[in-house]
């Protein structure tokens, strides 16, 4: 008899809401008009210059193996845009060019974590932190965070829960599935209270740009060693280019490199080529307009859910998500969503799949359709209530 699959493989849990998405894509193959909430890519399809620079990347022959750290190129533009963005001299040589911003996370937990010792994340979260964190024969220690602290650690919650095997904390600005950020003073305290106990500081900023009435701050304006997640797959829309990048300190680079040769080689040379362009002032100009189309997507969809009677107790500050306490409706989260799909044909997450804290009673909304499609979902969503019962699946 064959030997049982590793106890890492059997540990890593499934994303839910494949289930939901694999039952959805039928009921469209069978001609039902299925509205997509659920899942976190945008609709816009990648800007025109980036596809351009792509096609030009490929009829140039760039289809080789690039250096593991990325293209000097890319990695300048990147400092460029942090020098113009954030006003930060960012050294290229501290950036790594990663396949999305998974590989800038798979190589952060590689460097950092040791078997046996962990992080402490937000509880909700996004699910693939912990799950590398599996990955690597290191664990995560949800730290269970509501309303009161908008979904976030604080320097107080680090406290409280850090122990012997903590090395670190992973946090995220705009967050998903919350949308909530971290402002530059809350970022500082937190690193101090890393630094306090040795530890290191990680953060996702992958949804930065796209915010609504106000910028964020990145980490590395109030803490320079702190590490730094990035990927090209959301503002600026190349979800399937599977592109991103990582900031780290200089002393770290040599042994990022040395994961990334054997991990993955190098990210992909079309990509990298086609993201050069993302930084062309015509381009940035697209990116604009689809956050502000984002911002008006939001502000029609926050205050039509909360009138249906879900509670929505922090405003997102950023990302593309409403994360939904259904307690009112009452009932479980996944048959809740379950309900809509089937009767409304409405897709949206349940909160299983952003961890444990009170996730049977927290849906997440994806606003990354047209406001004429979200205003259909909110009417199929009122009229889908009349008939929710709860246990009904």
């Amino acid at each position: 008899m064959a030997q049982p699959y590793s106890a890492r493989s059997r540990a890593i849990e499934p994303f839910h809401v494949m289930a939901l998405l694999a039952r959805a894509n039928q009921l469209q193959a069978e001609g039902c008009d299925v509205i997509h909430l659920e899942i976190g890519e945008p609709d816009f399809t990648t800007a025109a210059p980036i596809v351009a620079a792509g096609q030009a990347a490929l009829a140039a022959g760039h289809t080789r193996y690039t250096a593991a750290q990325g293209i000097p190129a890319l990695r300048e533009a990147i400092a460029g845009f942090y020098a113009q963005r954030y006003r930060l001299s960012i050294d290229p040589q501290r950036i790594l060019i990663t396949p999305g911003g998974s590989g800038a996370l798979l190589l952060a937990t590689s460097l950092l974590v040791d078997p046996g010792k962990h992080w402490l994340l937000a509880d909700p979260g996004y699910p693939c932190n912990r799950h590398f964190l599996r990955l690597i024969e290191g664990a995560a220690q949800l730290v269970p965070v509501g309303p009161e602290v908008r979904y976030q650690l604080t320097p107080e919650l680090v406290e409280r829960h850090w122990d012997r095997d903590s090395v670190g904390a992973l946090v995220a600005s705009p967050a998903n599935p919350t949308g909530t950020l971290l402002q530059r003073d809350e970022l500082a305290g937190l690193s101090r209270a890393l630094k306090d106990r040795g530890g290191h500081l990680v953060v996702d900023e992958i949804y930065h740009g796209l915010t609504y009435g106000v910028d964020a701050a990145s980490v590395l304006e109030v803490d320079d060693e702190a590490f730094v997640l990035n990927s090209f797959s959301k503002y600026f829309g190349m979800t399937g280019w599977r592109l991103g990048w990582l900031v780290a300190p200089p002393a770290a680079v040599p042994e990022l490199q040395k994961l990334a040769q054997n991990l993955y080689i190098s990210a992909p040379s079309m990509a990298q080529h086609a993201a050069l362009a993302c930084f062309e002032p015509q381009t940035l100009e697209i990116l604009e307009q689809r956050r502000e189309a984002f911002a008006q997507r939001r502000d029609f969809l926050l205050p039509a859910l909360r009138e249906l009677g879900f509670n929505i107790a922090v405003e997102p500050e950023g990302a593309f998500y409403l994360y939904a306490d259904i307690s009112a409706f009452g009932g479980d989260a996944f048959a809740f969503c379950k309900h809509f799909l089937e009767t409304e044909h409405v897709a949206f997450t349940p909160g299983l799949d952003f961890g444990r804290h009170q996730a049977g009673q927290h849906v997440r909304f994806a606003y990354t359709q047209s406001q004429m499609r979200l205003q259909q979902a909110v009417e199929r969503i009122a009229r889908g209530l009349k008939t929710w019962r709860p246990h009904a699946f």
